[in-house]
């Protein structure tokens, strides 16, 4: 009779296995990637155009160039939110019509009799927080892919403005409102300063409240969010609904400074705002990133667009260079890490 004798498996008593350091070095790339890449290439660009177009440093056009910049970096702000736990949101111009035209047929316009003065800009901002409220319930509450939620409200808020739009084109009565968002405050473009706060405020949200610890947190893992104690539906809703509230505030001050109300005041939007955002550094998985990357992305493409035009080129040569730059953003931010990366949820 034979006995056998067991072998006790291994037990790990050498501890860990150490990190591998071609990982290490590949995150410390991508971390580097995102936060210095974006911002040496908008110096860069700023040197080359300052050489290529003789107007590009003038007082005048830097102006330009902040305005110009304003609404997107609204919009951006609450883009970069919803991307931060992994999502997305395509319902910007969708948005951004419905809140505008709200807005103007509960202004003093042309068509109606309305003047609700400073309550049609905060029923029109509210038109924008229940679609992000919406958007947020049908993907965090009813697991709808937030791809899909957020491009079924894109088409709606286009229904809903051309549905308010009616037969004539409604025009804002109110000059003293137009002056107004012309106008400036301790010499900074009223725009500028909406857009401004909207920066400040995010920023506070991501770094400075319990609700971007969250954000971050969900975006990191939505599993391990769960499990400590996260209320990972509530966060969801939440972000949305600010999402939402701000491409209506974008929506409102577009408008007014148009004029009139028109479905198509987004239009053009979308892509400038999400390519800032992946452009800026903000990672499409979710958990790395934030308002300030995206900063650097609005003014990063905005540059580019105004010196390209600056310097004569063709507006195909302008979409071109926008679009390598969008694919090079994402390679440098991602490839280093894309072991680790998901799908947009």
């Amino acid at each position: 009779m034979t006995t056998s004798t067991s072998v006790p498996p291994e037990t790990g008593e050498a501890g860990p296995p150490a990190p591998d350091e071609h990982d290490q070095k590949s995150v410390l790339l991508s971390r580097w990637g995102r936060s210095v890449g974006p911002l040496v290439a908008l110096v860069v660009l700023c040197v080359v155009f300052s050489f290529t177009a003789d107007s590009f440093f003038t007082l005048g056009n830097l102006n330009a160039i902040i305005q110009q910049a304003a609404i997107p970096l609204i919009l951006a702000m609450g883009a970069t939110l919803v991307v931060l736990i992994g999502s997305v949101d395509l319902s910007i111009e969708g948005v951004m019509a419905a809140s505008g035209l709200t807005f103007v047929l509960l202004a003093a316009n042309s068509v109606n009799g309305n003047d609700l003065g400073l309550f049609a800009v905060i029923i029109a901002v509210g038109v924008g927080a229940l679609f992000g409220l919406v958007n947020g319930v049908l993907h965090a509450v009813a697991k709808v892919p937030s791809f899909l939620v957020t491009l079924g409200t894109w088409f709606v808020g286009l229904g809903v403005a051309t549905v308010l739009f009616g037969t004539s084109t409604p025009q804002l009565a109110d000059a003293g409102l137009g002056e107004w968002a012309q106008g400036a405050w301790l010499g900074i473009p009223i725009i500028v300063v909406f857009a401004v706060a909207a920066l400040l405020l995010t920023w506070f949200l991501c770094r400075c409240t319990s609700l971007g610890t969250q954000t971050y947190a969900v975006g990191g893992d939505e599993g391990v969010s769960k499990v400590t104690g996260i209320n990972v539906t509530r966060t969801k809703i939440v972000l949305f609904t600010i999402a939402g509230l701000m491409s209506g505030l974008a929506g409102v001050l577009a408008t007014i400074r148009l004029g009139v109300g028109d479905v198509g005041v987004g239009s053009g939007n979308l892509f400038l705002t999400l390519s800032a955002v992946v452009v800026g550094g903000t990672l499409l998985s979710g958990g790395r990133g934030g308002p300030l990357h995206s900063l650097v992305g609005i003014l990063l493409l905005v540059v580019l667009g105004n010196g390209l035009l600056l310097s004569g080129a063709s507006p195909y040569i302008q979409q071109g260079a926008q679009g390598v730059i969008i694919i090079a953003a994402v390679i440098a931010t991602g490839w280093p890490a894309r072991n680790r990366l998901r799908v947009v949820k």
